[in-house]
């Protein structure tokens, strides 16, 4: 039996959130630990941190309080080319003063494990490790005929600039007028850059191809409807979409960054380009629209074998032993 309190900006109580021991901090979550744990007197034997920015003072004064051994979870992109020389030293600064403290890093793909390594210091190299983001693959209904020719595209995504998705709209201003007559592509999703990319839409009078959907609540049952997923991303650490999409025999096409190429092998379950490169992407769309490239395996297998939900807890349940 564990017992385990859950410290988020919020309780929310929709879905098994009901079921957790959630602790709100609000919006200043180490601050708010560090107060907790000094007035409750913890014992803590695990602390495990997630989107929590990693090597830092926080670290240090968790590890004096609680005793506990800390394992940091890394979940973050970098952006391309890395960061700028100024950061770059900053953190080897703040892994040199703080990695003593986290026990184990853990990346969610072997991109970030590296990069860790490579902000942080070789030092972090012993007590890194890998385990890869999962998904619940049985609440993800699967695709049963893809199209040979003229084939229906989605993108899921947040909508901000780092997305990639301003790229698809000018790779696709390229195609013949042939092909943009048929084209259609479904955006689900929201953020704050979708303004922009309407109006760039609208600019380029693309509005029969471009449909934003907005947020769904279901998208588990709506990958199935399509034959391919686009994910121009600039920046990713390890990516849910692309899980959820190939488990919905989805095949994906998206750029070199980050884990992509992990899961993504360009020609087999889908299709990878150099990020940021709209003529590759253009040339993509044209090849797949005709039929002159397609996929033909059955892309949920990947995902069973080796991107479960079980596998990812099962694997993290390890490190508590």
């Amino acid at each position: 039996m564990i017992d385990v309190d859950w410290f988020f900006p919020n309780a929310a109580q929709h879905g098994a959130y009901s079921k957790m021991n959630i602790i709100a901090t609000g919006n200043e979550p180490e601050r708010f630990f560090i107060a907790y744990c000094k007035e409750q007197s913890t014992a803590y034997t695990h602390v495990i941190t997630h989107f929590i920015a990693l090597c830092t003072p926080f670290f240090k004064e968790v590890k004096q309080l609680t005793k506990a051994r800390i394992i940091g979870v890394d979940h973050n992109p970098r952006p391309v080319g890395g960061y700028p020389l100024r950061k770059k030293v900053e953190k080897r600064i703040k892994g040199f003063l703080f990695s003593r403290y986290i026990d184990c890093f853990v990346g969610v793909s072997e991109y970030t494990v590296q990069e860790l390594t490579k902000d942080f210091g070789p030092q972090l190299s012993r007590k890194t490790i890998r385990i890869y983001n999962g998904v619940l693959i049985d609440g993800i209904k699967k695709h049963q005929y893809r199209s040979e020719q003229e084939p229906l595209f989605m993108v899921a995504s947040h909508l901000r600039e780092s997305k990639g998705i301003q790229d698809l709209i000018e790779a696709v201003v390229f195609l013949p007028d042939t092909v943009k007559a048929k084209l259609k592509i479904d955006v689900y999703g929201d953020g704050p850059y979708g303004a922009v990319l309407r109006k760039k839409v609208q600019s380029h009078k693309l509005d029969a191809i471009f449909c934003f959907k907005g947020n769904s609540p279901d998208l588990k049952s709506t990958y199935c409807l399509y034959d391919y997923m686009l994910q121009p991303t600039h920046m990713e650490c390890f990516s849910l979409s692309i899980l959820e999409s190939l488990a919905a025999n989805v095949p994906v096409i998206t750029t070199n960054v980050g884990g992509n190429e992990e899961v993504i092998e360009s020609g087999k379950n889908g299709f990878v380009y150099t990020v940021k490169d709209i003529v590759a992407l253009k040339e993509l769309l044209l090849d797949l629209f005709s039929g002159e490239k397609r996929i033909t395996i059955d892309t949920r297998s990947l995902i069973e074998e080796g991107f479960s939900l079980e596998l990812m807890v099962k694997n993290h349940f390890k490190l508590l032993s």
